[in-house]
C-alpha cells in the first residue's frame, strides 16, 4: 500500500518560515491520514506453557535508576533464589556483582504471582553493551546503557497489549536503533486476569531486557476492587520505576533524565489537584530544572489533553486545568499520551490555542491493544491539530542535539512500518520562549522555600 507522508517543521523567530510552515500545516490538515484503509483486526497471541526451572528468572526487564545505574527486574517461581545479578562488558565474563537486592510478591483474589526481584547494577559507562545474568542463573541477557549526550532516540508507544498487532509492532520497534523506550501506560490489558500480566512479561522481554523502558500507568493497570483492592497492585510490583531517586512519593509519577533531557512521567490516575503529593512533587521537580544541562524537557502521561477523536473526549480537561499552566510556564517541549486508540499530533498549543511557546501534544495509544481503534474524529478538524489517523503503530524521537529533534510515526501498514508522519521540533530552550519561564523557576523556588 501507498502511504501518505505529512511533513511539518515547528520553528520560532523566523516570520518568513512561519508562513511557508502555516501553509504546510493548512494542507496537512486536508486529511492526510484519515482516509487510509486499515488492515483487520487480529486476535489475540496464545502462549504455550513451557517448563522452566523455579529458579531461572523469566520476564526480565530493566529500567534506568539514577545517573550510570539501572535496575533489572525478573520473577522466578523459587522464592529463594537469590537477588542477585552478575554483569561485565564481555560475553560469560562477569566482572562485577550486584549482590542485596529485593523482592517482592502480592496475591490477588485466587491469585499469587511469583517472587519478583529487583537489584540495581552500575555504576555503569555510558552507550556500552553489558551483559549479564540474573540470580547466577541462566541464560545470559545483554542491555546496551543510553548515551550521556546527544543523539539520543526513544522509541515511544502506548496501549500495548497483548494481540498479533502488538507483536508487529514491537517487531517494528526492535528494528529502530532506539536507546530508551517510553511508555505512556496502558502495559499488559490484563484487566483483573492475573496470569496475563506474566504474558506481557514474557512477550515483551526480548526488548525490554535489552534497553531501558519507562512506564507509566493507565486505566488498564488499575485493576481496583473497591473495599478490597487498592488500584495499581500488579503494575507497582512488576513495573518499578525510580520514583524514590527523583523525589517522589509514588511509584505513579516520576521524573529522570538521560542525555540532556528531563523526563516526567506523571499519573493520570493519581490526585492531582494543588493539594495533591503529586502537584505538590511537580512543582518542586520543575523548580530544579537545569535547562543549560537539560534544554529537552519531556512530560508523559496517560489520558491526552487534546484530543480530537471521539473516543475519551474530555476526560484530561480536569488535569490539564490543574497542570497545564505548570507546564506552560516551565518551557515544557513535547508531552505525549496515549489511552486513545489512534495517533493525533498538534502544533505547539496551549489553553486550546496555537502557541509558539506551548508544547507539542502527541497522542500514541495504538501499540495494539485487543479494543481496536478509534476510528471516529470531530470535523471540522480543531486548527492545532496537524495529522491524525486511527491505526496502530509506534513513535521514534530522535534528539539530535539542544536545539532540534526529529519525530517520525510509523504505521503497522500489514507487517511493514510505513513512515506516515514526520517533523522537526526545535527544542524551546534554544527560541527565547524560556526568558518568562526562568523568572517562573525562580518564583516556584521561593514557594517552595517559604514555610
Amino acid at each position: 500500500m501507498g502511504s501518505k507522508i505529512t511533513q511539518h517543521v515547528l520553528f520560532l523567530g523566523l516570520p518568513s518560515l512561519l508562513l511557508l510552515l502555516s501553509t504546510a500545516a493548512v494542507a496537512a490538515a486536508a486529511g492526510y491520514g484519515e482516509d487510509y484503509v486499515r488492515p483487520q483486526p487480529r486476535k489475540m497471541i496464545s502462549f504455550l506453557w513451557s517448563r522452566v526451572e523455579s529458579s531461572e528468572p523469566q520476564q526480565v526487564h530493566v529500567s534506568l535508576s539514577g545517573e550510570k545505574y539501572m535496575r533489572i527486574t525478573w520473577i522466578t517461581d523459587d522464592e529463594t533464589s537469590p537477588s542477585i545479578v552478575n554483569y561485565g562488558t564481555s560475553s560469560g565474563n562477569y566482572t562485577s556483582t550486584s549482590k542485596g537486592g529485593e523482592t517482592t510478591s502480592y496475591k490477588y483474589l485466587f491469585y499469587k504471582s511469583s517472587t519478583i526481584h529487583y537489584a540495581i547494577i552500575g555504576p555503569l559507562e555510558s552507550n556500552t553493551l553489558y551483559f549479564y545474568q540474573c540470580g547466577d542463573q541462566s541464560p545470559e541477557f545483554h542491555l546496551k546503557t543510553p548515551p550521556s549526550q546527544f543523539p539520543i532516540t526513544f522509541a515511544v508507544v502506548g496501549d500495548l497489549g497483548q494481540t498479533e498487532w502488538t507483536s508487529s509492532t514491537l517487531d517494528h520497534i526492535s528494528q529502530c536503533k532506539y536507546d530508551v523506550h517510553l511508555l505512556p501506560g496502558d502495559l499488559s490489558y490484563a484487566n483483573y486476569m492475573e496470569h496475563l500480566w506474566d504474558s506481557f512479561g514474557e512477550l515483551v522481554q526480548p526488548l525490554a531486557s535489552s534497553r531501558p523502558w519507562m512506564t507509566t500507568e493507565g486505566n488498564h493497570d488499575k485493576e481496583q476492587i473497591p473495599l478490597i483492592k487498592e488500584g495499581f497492585e500488579a503494575y507497582n510490583a512488576r513495573w518499578k520505576m525510580p520514583f524514590k531517586e527523583s523525589g517522589s512519593t509514588s511509584n505513579l509519577f516520576y521524573s529522570f533524565e538521560v542525555a540532556g533531557v528531563h523526563i516526567i512521567m506523571l499519573g493520570s490516575y493519581s490526585d492531582y489537584d494543588v493539594y495533591s503529593d503529586q502537584y505538590s512533587w511537580l512543582k518542586a521537580d520543575l523548580a530544579n530544572v537545569d535547562r543549560q544541562r537539560t534544554p529537552w524537557l519531556l512530560v508523559l502521561f496517560h489520558i491526552p489533553w487534546y484530543n480530537s477523536n471521539f473516543a475519551h473526549q474530555g476526560e484530561g480537561d480536569e488535569m490539564m486545568a490543574t497542570i497545564e499552566p505548570l507546564l506552560y510556564n516551565s518551557g515544557v517541549d513535547l508531552m505525549i499520551s496515549g489511552h486513545v486508540h489512534a495517533y493525533e499530533r498538534t502544533e505547539r498549543v496551549v489553553n486550546h490555542r496555537k502557541d509558539p511557546c506551548g508544547a507539542v501534544h502527541i497522542t500514541i495509544g495504538d501499540g495494539g491493544n485487543k479494543e481496536g481503534l478509534a476510528q471516529r474524529y470531530r470535523h471540522p478538524k480543531p486548527n492545532w491539530s496537524v495529522f491524525r489517523e486511527a491505526s496502530f503503530g509506534h513513535g521514534e524521537l530522535k534528539i539530535v542535539n539542544s536545539t532540534h529533534a526529529f519525530w517520525t510515526w510509523h504505521r503497522n501498514d500489514d507487517d511493514q512500518a510505513v513512515l506516515s508522519d514526520k517533523v522537526w521540533i526545535n527544542s524551546l530552550a534554544s527560541s527565547g520562549c524560556l526568558v518568562n519561564h526562568n523568572q517562573h523557576r525562580s518564583d516556584l523556588r521561593m514557594i517552595l522555600s517559604d514555610p
